[in-house]
């Protein structure tokens, strides 16, 4: 019997600074093509109203609409990437979100870097190479994830307001060990997909570290996780 086909979408596995095991699933080629389509048409969509709006200025127009087709192609998904914390509206539809490959937000340097070397990815046609990459690579990276050090993965569909809840890092009273560090960075993430009232009987259990019960050691429970996750 044939071996079943590979999965397009894998699993990676990354430890952040202070040692936090996450769990990323990589987006394979299918989705990011999408995604880009998608932005495709938005950008297209823009420069074909721009278009009409220049053509008033008559000659004027023409340089006006070249600097604005640089920005629209080149800038609209690297300040979507940082300013939407790594989506741009198509990745935003279809679940994805851009990252670094050690877990963290993805920032200026990364997002400029990947974005530029998709001229590179585009070669020879029809984004061969980035297409040959993301099918080579075990994280279905192109060449421009590779060299800027970051990952497209899948967010789920409640996840785009999933996380450990917004509450000023607090560091652990105690050293933790690694699996303790991620069991509370666990919960922390899971929390808003169970009721307050779970969650702070859950956090009741940790009152030996965290030293208060109730909704204020739930909070300081918050605080770790996210010490935990380097929010600083």
């Amino acid at each position: 019997m044939a071996n079943p086909l590979p999965r397009l979408d894998t699993l990676r596995e990354v430890e952040t600074p202070e040692g936090v095991a996450l769990t990323l699933r990589a987006a394979g080629p299918v989705p990011r093509a999408v995604a880009w389509l998608m932005d495709l048409a938005i950008r297209l969509a823009i420069l074909w109203v721009l278009a009409i709006i220049t053509a008033l200025l008559g000659e004027a127009g023409t340089g006006v609409y070249l600097v604005l087709l640089f920005l629209i192609f080149w800038a609209y998904p690297i300040a979507f990437e940082l300013l939407w914390h790594g989506q741009t509206p198509g990745k935003r539809a279809m679940g994805l979100r851009v990252i670094r490959d050690n877990g963290a937000p993805i920032g200026w340097i990364p997002s400029i870097v990947r974005n530029l070397l998709r001229t590179a990815d585009m070669f020879p046609f029809l984004y061969g190479f980035g297409l040959a990459s993301t099918l080579i690579d075990a994280h279905a990276r192109r060449l421009g994830d590779i060299v800027a050090g970051t990952l497209v993965v899948h967010v789920d569909a409640e996840g785009m307001t999933r996380g450990a809840p917004t509450v000023p890092p607090l560091p652990p009273p105690l050293p933790l060990l690694p699996e303790e560090q991620s069991a509370l960075v666990s919960f922390a993430e899971r929390a808003p997909l169970i009721t307050r009232e779970r969650q702070v009987e859950l956090a009741n259990l940790l009152e030996p570290l965290s030293g208060q019960g109730g909704f204020a050691g739930l909070q300081r429970v918050f605080g770790y996780a996210n010490w935990l996750l380097g929010r600083r």
